[in-house]
């Protein structure tokens, strides 16, 4: 057999081991090599060290060697290996390589003849970029510090050394020591205390490495059902129990759609405002900004969107980044679905109008090459194509595949799709051989999958959903634009989308003025929903609405989502002064947003620092 058959064959054998196709083990932003030696499971053991802002301890990796004679090749980025060694005991030689720009470099680990594990000690530094901790002060509280993790997409790697692809699956379990009155949390079962103190944690399911998630600070527990409860800080715990009492309705709605709930809990963990995301999919255990705490559960699609993850990216998953449309394409579809049975039709059409519209706006803005869905993202890092697109673009193509053949068709082809696929790593090549198996055979679906998923801009055949509600707002929005008045706006039983509707509606055609006029009546500047507040906000930087000046910053200051900072900070940077006013403003504030944030802020500011 020659090299190249070899090779062939045992990349072969490794995706018929994983569950995934031949396409999906070939991942440009990982080192690792999982069609020689593949990691199958990851044990943790760790001390969190607040003082020294450091992650210490060691990693157990269990293998598979479809390769005997191969070593190991692991992902490791800013991370201090102190020492590896083998399942005996002793010590195996390993070799740290040159560090590519965002992706790190590769761990390579000599195994002895038949290893099936090896175990490294190793420290986090300041290039953690997954972790972010805070001081007393960034928490609700005020009391304690806080620690979290946010591995999407490849920063894993910056506090386990493993295999940081999407493709290549495992369980794990963690064994976690941290200062006393602190609770750590882990995206796994909990399995209490031991008699040191350390939390310990156990996650059967095979999962990517991006959804090992840890969280740690002084924390409260509120139940929502059997099954389902919430995590906060203490003074807000009440209050987001209240928010999302309607979770174990979304469950149940989602089971009816496609299939059982395979995690067991559902649980979420109300992070601090300096998390990067609306939400994070964490299973067992999402992670969610408490920007989404409105009072009157106006917000809480991001719970069905979470949600819905635990099929559509945690059971079936992107085998590589640019396959990303998979994970949030069908997510977004299904948190609609969820909404469309909790909240009702025109709920989940408001919702889905709303998307549209930004996403058109995006298409506005990103260059061709990132309007596709099937990205190509060789020689780019996974967050170039991070943007609405592969959510909402994704979503209007399975609707469009869904109103081409009808929910009797189409909901249980997709439920046959998560249970065919369930715990395995999947490509956009294997959506369309399965999507022309299943749906397509009989011919006569007039959906153009090829311009789907390799085209630029919408499709001219992409659904419009229209809501009857934001159709009046429409009218009123018009209305508007011709008196300039608020005398005939009649708001008193707008949604939180009705109003986002309405703003982004006049952002053009107001002014100075005429925003003052409408913050008298209706307080926006002080608005206590941040989706609405950003909007204002926004829009109070681009007409030069000085009375917002002060909002503008207290909101950069207190709040990290990139959602909300990438808009305002965009805005800012249209002028001269707007520019300079942002960059004095992220100088100071910069140190409290996450990696993930700083990153695309760092390039809309032009920072230096």
């Amino acid at each position: 057999m020659t090299r190249a058959a070899l090779s062939a064959f045992l990349l072969l054998a490794a995706c018929s081991a994983t569950g995934t196709s031949p396409d999906s083990t070939m991942d440009p932003h990982s080192h690792a090599e999982p069609h020689r030696v593949r990691v199958e499971h990851v044990e943790l053991d760790l001390v969190l060290d607040f003082a020294a802002r450091a992650v210490r301890g060691a990693v157990r990796l269990d293998l598979v060697r479809h390769d005997p004679g191969a070593p190991l090749v692991l992902d490791a980025q800013g991370l201090a290996i102190e020492r590896v060694t083998g399942a005996d005991g002793t010590e195996r030689a390993f070799r740290l390589g040159a560090e590519a720009r965002g992706l790190g470099g590769p761990l390579t680990i000599d195994l002895a003849s038949g290893e099936r594990s090896v175990r490294i000690a190793y420290h986090t530094t300041e290039h953690a970029d997954a972790l972010q901790w805070l001081e007393p002060a960034q928490t609700a509280g005020g009391r304690q510090p806080f620690l979290f993790t946010q591995g999407q997409a490849v920063l894993t790697r910056t506090w386990i050394p493993l295999q940081d692809s999407p493709g290549v699956r495992v369980t794990y379990a963690g064994r976690v020591r941290a200062p006393e009155g602190l609770t750590v949390l882990m995206s796994a079962e909990q399995l209490g205390v031991d008699t040191e103190g350390a939390f310990a944690f156990r996650m059967r399911r095979p999962i990517p490495p991006y959804l090992i998630a840890l969280a740690c600070g002084e924390l409260s527990f509120l139940p929502i059902s059997e099954r389902s409860g919430v995590w906060a800080e203490p003074s807000i715990v009440e209050r987001a129990r209240a928010e999302f009492e309607d979770t174990e309705s979304m469950l149940r709605a989602a089971e009816a759609l496609f299939g059982p709930y395979r995690w067991g809990r559902y649980d979420l963990l109300v992070l601090p405002p300096s998390f990067p995301f609306g939400g994070m999919e964490n299973p067992v255990l999402t992670f969610a900004t408490p920007t989404i705490l409105a009072g009157d559960k106006s917000l809480v699609s991001l719970v069905a969107h979470e949600l819905a993850h635990s099929w559509s990216g945690n059971l079936v998953t992107n085998a590589t980044w640019r396959d990303f449309w998979l994970n949030e394409g069908f997510t977004v579809y299904f948190e609609n679905r969820i909404m469309e049975r909790v909240f009702g039709a025109e709920r989940a059409l408001m919702e889905m109008q709303l998307e549209r519209a930004e996403l058109l706006r995006t298409l506005e803005r990103r260059e061709p090459w990132q309007h596709v869905l099937h990205i190509d993202l060789d020689d780019r890092h996974p967050d170039e194509g991070f943007s609405s697109i592969p959510y909402t673009k994704g979503a209007l193509f399975l609707q469009a595949l869904e109103h081409a053949v009808g929910r009797e068709r189409f909901d249980p082809f997709l439920r046959r799709w998560f249970d065919e696929h369930a715990f395995q790593s999947v490509t956009s090549a294997d959506f369309r051989r399965f999507l022309e198996i299943e749906l397509l055979a009989g011919g006569g679906l007039e959906v153009d999958v090829e311009e789907w998923l390799t085209g630029e801009g919408l499709p001219a055949d992409a659904p419009d959903p229209r809501s009857r509600l934001l159709t009046a707002v429409d009218e009123a929005a018009a209305r508007w634009r011709q008196e300039r008045s608020t005398g005939s706006l009649r708001t008193e039983a707008w949604s939180t989308q009705e109003w986002l509707h309405f703003l982004e509606a006049i952002a053009d055609s107001a002014d100075a003025a005429s925003m003052a006029d409408l913050d008298r009546r209706f307080r926006l500047t002080s608005s206590g929903n941040a989706e609405i507040l950003c909007v204002w906000l926004r829009m109070s930087i681009q007409h030069g609405y000085a009375a917002a000046d002060a909002a503008v910053e207290r909101f950069l200051t207190d709040v990290g989502r990139r959602k909300f900072l990438e808009p305002l900070y965009r805005e800012l940077a249209k002028t001269e002064a707007g520019l300079a006013r942002a960059r004095q403003i992220y100088a100071r504030v910069r140190g409290r947003y996450h990696a993930v944030s700083r990153g695309t802020i760092d390039e809309v500011v032009g920072w230096q620092g």
